[in-house]
This record gives C-alpha cells, sequence and structure tokens, in this order.
C-alpha cells in the first residue's frame, strides 16, 4: 500500500496536479497524511493559496478536501475525457 502527491508552486500560489493513493492505503487516512504533508511544505515555501481540480463525481477525494479546508472556487466544463466530466475547481488559503 502507498501513495503519492506531485505538487508545484510559484510566488505565493501553489497546485496539487496529482494525489493518488493504492487500493490498499485507502480509507485508513494515507490520503490526509499526504494532503496535510504537502500542505505544510507549501507553507514552509510561503504559498499563501494552494488549488485543485477534482471530478465532479469524485466524492472520496471531494469529502477528503473538504474535510482539509479546500472551498469550491469554479468549474471546467468538460475539463476530463474518458468519461468527460467537468472538473471542480478547489482553494485552500493558508
Amino acid at each position: 500500500m502507498g501513495g503519492y502527491v506531485v505538487a508545484l508552486d510559484a510566488a505565493d500560489e501553489g497546485e496539487i496536479l496529482n494525489l493518488a493513493v493504492a487500493p490498499g492505503g485507502r480509507r485508513i487516512g494515507l490520503g490526509r497524511a499526504l494532503v496535510e504533508a504537502i500542505l505544510g511544505v507549501l507553507k514552509d515555501r510561503d504559498v499563501s493559496h494552494v488549488y485543485l481540480e477534482v471530478r465532479e463525481s469524485n466524492a472520496p477525494a471531494r469529502a477528503l478536501y473538504a474535510a482539509q479546508g479546500f472551498r469550491e472556487v469554479g468549474r471546467r466544463e468538460a475539463y476530463y475525457r474518458r468519461p468527460v466530466e467537468d472538473a471542480i475547481v478547489l482553494r485552500h488559503d493558508a
């Protein structure tokens, strides 16, 4: 079981590009730990706002991010392919 997170920062903004947890690591806090860790790293780099996109249908991820203080700030229509789906843009303020 494992997972990873990929993020970047520029000036005072950061973006979580990808976060994934292997099936065996789900529902045991690994995703939460990864989000908390990357938010800590970005805060140490003086990032004030962290953004990400998540599939509208990805209820577990949306719940994870909401529990970490992310809130919806926008929508990108037909952002994802296979299947085509909107992306919900989320932001976390440090």
